[in-house]
């Protein structure tokens, strides 16, 4: 709302010369917070401390000393009087101003048009999370936290990025897997829109992981796998996948007549897809299951693929082939939070079954391994079993999937894969 009275005009040079002296401009400052807080231009303001020029230009304007403490005061209400007695400003304080200072905007609309605004700018990250569910919690954390008005500071500016942002996660996650760049340049008109440090590199792949569940860490290693978690791919030979005796190429009929493990990487996985070749594959959390399957068994073991924890570009290619292939999967993890955690990402994008890992598994296991390390972290889910995660806060007990050696290497030694135990 513009202050400032048009009928009267304000005689500016000489009010250059009376208020606008640079050693005034605490005292206009003043007077202008109070215009745009509503408050009256009456009453006294003081300055602490003044320098012998402030004093003295106060001194000028009243026509009088301003007091001869440590502070200097001056009422708002005499310096109104002064610029309608001289006819400088016939409409006062007021006018004089918005004359030396520019229209004066009240804070109370325009805290209320920008909260709008900023509103309007979330309202497309609330509306996503309403098509995706399991992004609300998200949702609310960008909304709540304040990251988006420190990367970018505006409403307008916010409108923008999320805007950018919801187009990305609604086409993730990404199937078939695609390059970033060519996935950045298709949807956001720049190969290099999600580069490292950009503000929609950030909150894209914060939304990304609460989409798919990848864990929190940090460095250039762990973004890339966050980001092949959904699909988009920086280079197609980082994301590997460890496996046992499947086959169905020549390398892998090799190692597998050999019993040896073999390393697929994403790249070999999208152009020569793995077809089923057997009835159903193990799946297991940890290097060290495949490993001793390896040497206990050879070529004589059941198929098993690893996911080296969190599954991984490569695994899910490979996963979702067999499983498309008609082959059934049984997976095993660690029996903690986080094991849950990632069998659950994994369940979310690969239909499995359990293996040895159920809630009576857990409270067997725990009984046999009484003594091993408390569990640590924040509680997870276990949707395929809703009698797990109980078990766990009850029991309390962490159970690694390397103490089950025995027992799961008697399952690998290609007898048929149990019903769910």
């Amino acid at each position: 709302m513009d202050l400032t009275p048009t009928d009267r005009p304000v005689d500016e040079v000489r009010l250059r010369r009376l208020l606008g002296d640079p050693h005034l401009d605490w005292l206009v400052g003043r007077a202008r917070r109070r215009l745009e807080r509503e408050q009256p231009l009456t009453g006294p303001v003081s300055l602490s401390v003044p320098t012998p020029a402030q004093r003295s230009s106060a001194e000028r304007l009243l026509g009088r000393s301003p007091g001869s403490g440590r502070s200097v005061t001056v009422r708002l209400d005499e310096v109104d009087a002064v610029l309608r007695r001289s006819g400088i400003s016939p409409d006062g304080l007021a006018a004089a101003v918005a004359a030396l200072t520019g229209p004066v905007i009240l804070l109370g609309p325009a805290r209320d048009a920008e909260d709008r605004a900023w509103q309007e700018a979330y309202a497309q990250v609330g509306a996503l999370a309403e098509e995706v569910p399991v992004l609300a919690a998200w949702a609310d954390r960008i909304r709540g936290d304040g990251l988006v008005r420190r990367l970018v500071g505006t409403p307008a500016a916010a409108q923008e990025l999320l805007g950018h942002v919801v187009t990305v996660l609604r086409a993730l996650p990404a199937d078939p897997p695609v390059s970033l760049p060519a996935f950045a340049a298709r949807l956001l008109g720049g190969a290099h829109a999600l580069d490292d440090g950009t503000p929609l590199a950030t909150l894209t792949l914060s939304g990304l992981r609460a989409l798919t569940g990848f864990p929190d860490g940090t460095g250039a290693e762990w973004r890339r796998e966050a980001w092949a978690s959904a699909g988009l791919l920086r280079d197609e030979l980082s994301s590997t996948v460890l496996t046992l005796n499947l086959r169905g190429t020549p390398a892998l009929d090799w190692t597998a007549d050999a019993g040896e493990p073999s390393v697929l990487t994403l790249r070999q996985l999208v152009r020569h897809p793995v077809a089923a070749s057997a009835p159903a594959v193990r799946v297991c959390e940890n290097p060290a299951v495949l490993a001793a399957a390896a040497d206990a068994h050879g070529a004589d073991s059941a198929p098993l693929v690893c996911l080296q924890g969190q599954p991984s570009a490569a695994a899910l290619t490979l996963l979702r082939h067999l499983h498309e292939g008609g082959a059934v999967l049984h997976y095993h993890g660690d029996f903690d939070w986080g094991g849950l955690r990632i069998a659950s990402a994994l369940l979310r994008r690969v239909p499995w079954l359990p293996w040895r890992y159920t809630a009576a598994d857990y409270r067997a296991a725990a009984l046999a391994h009484s003594g091993g390390p408390p569990l640590a972290g924040q509680p997870a889910e276990a949707p395929w079993d809703l009698d797990l995660a109980p078990a766990l806060a009850e029991l309390g007990v962490r159970v690694e999937e390397e103490t089950l050696l025995d027992v799961l290497l008697s399952d690998l030694r290609m007898a048929p894969p149990p019903h769910h135990t």
